[in-house]
């Protein structure tokens, strides 16, 4: 069951001994909006793409134990994902993950947070947001 996760606890996360691509991974799946900043570690997988890509991510990611997924408000694009990938990945490797969504996505992480924090926001423009 995907679960939400708040911004403070990504960032506790982040700036943990936790490895990215290891122990956890943030998939944004913002289309074009991606180009405005991001999530510092986070991998972009498009929305528009992400239904052909989600076998080839399930495989690539199926030992690592926590996955979360965002995109600008994680109102529509970045839970649909998160949805789509868990159904997937306990299909083909059983339930041995969590999967989370970014409440209130990337705007609110970057926005109301860390817009500020080179460890957890990189390539912020100002100009988008």
């Amino acid at each position: 069951m995907v679960q939400g996760i708040i911004g403070s606890e990504l960032a506790k996360l982040i700036k943990s001994a936790k490895v990215p691509d290891k122990d956890y991974l943030i998939v944004d799946v913002r289309d074009e909006d991606w180009k405005g900043g991001n999530i510092k570690g986070s991998r972009n997988h498009p929305s528009q793409r992400f239904l052909l890509e989600v076998d080839d991510l399930v495989e690539r990611t199926k030992d690592v134990p926590i996955m979360i997924f965002h995109c600008a408000l994680s109102q529509e694009r970045g839970p649909k994902a998160a949805r789509i990938y868990e159904e997937t990945r306990n299909t083909l490797h059983g339930k041995n993950h969590t999967v989370y969504v970014l409440q209130g996505g990337f705007v609110q992480f970057g926005q109301s947070y860390f817009k500020d924090d080179p460890e957890l926001v990189e390539n912020w423009r100002e100009v988008i947001w």
